[in-house]
């Protein structure tokens, strides 16, 4: 039997708001977290760690670690956290970050946990994220590519081990440019379509992000290998 997870005047369950104004539209929050009122949800971010950010010691960097005001990613992450944690009850929220060379060795990872403990990679709060970011800028070379599947992967084994619809996932992806992986993420995003899963994609910066859109199914429901999703559990926008 396939699980469905109706969302009254949204499309499809999918979050849909503006984060540039930080204003819900439509009241899809309360749509897509009012599932069932006793259903937890559990928000994860991921956030690009890809060399085409730029040097983060260098103020043309998306990643520049001013001490003065957010950096883009930071923006980002703060407009849509600070919407989305209230939502859900404890405020522990797994961060990941992907695109990284890591120490000691310099493996490069897709889904490495930003508080350097993989067992464990929960941060309180929107701002123990925000902690953990800039620790990780501070100890990863950023490097690439772009993938997009491992993360997507990563949250969408915890949602198909909830078969009751007591809980509910948020994957936020904030990134600078040009997905490397599409057709691993697409057919990732077809298998999460079936789950308690939703994913939000925040592009910053000047680069193109139209093929992203691709992956936001609003006229084309998104396929892979001839099976298309079951629902369209992706929303694109940019900051």
């Amino acid at each position: 039997m396939v699980a469905t997870f109706p969302c009254a005047g949204v499309k499809e369950n999918v979050v849909v708001f503006s984060v540039k104004t930080n204003l819900p539209l439509c009241s899809a929050m309360h749509s897509l977290f009012g599932i069932k009122a006793w259903t937890q949800i559990n928000f994860t971010v991921a956030i690009d760690f890809t060399a085409s950010n730029g040097n983060p010691a260098q103020p043309t960097s998306l990643h520049y670690m001013s001490p003065y005001q957010l950096n883009a990613y930071a923006m980002a992450l703060k407009a849509v956290g600070e919407i989305i944690q209230d939502y859900d009850s404890d405020k522990m929220f797994p961060a990941l970050g992907f695109g990284a060379k890591l120490p000691p060795d310099g493996r490069v990872s897709h889904e490495f946990a930003l508080n350097g403990n993989p067992q464990n990679p929960y941060c309180t709060g929107i701002e123990g994220v925000m902690e953990a970011y800039y620790q990780s800028l501070k100890s990863v070379q950023l490097y690439g590519p772009t993938n997009f599947s491992p993360v997507i992967n990563h949250v969408a084994r915890y949602a198909a081990s909830v078969k009751d619809g007591s809980q509910y996932f948020v994957l936020l992806i904030i990134t600078d440019g040009v997905i490397s992986d599409m057709a691993q993420t697409k057919e990732s995003i077809v298998n999460a379509a079936c789950l308690p899963m939703s994913i939000i994609i925040v592009g910053v910066g000047p680069a193109e992000f139209d093929a992203m859109i691709e992956l936001d199914g609003d006229e084309i429901r998104i396929s892979s290998r001839g099976r298309y999703a079951e629902r369209d559990i992706v929303q694109v926008t940019t900051y």
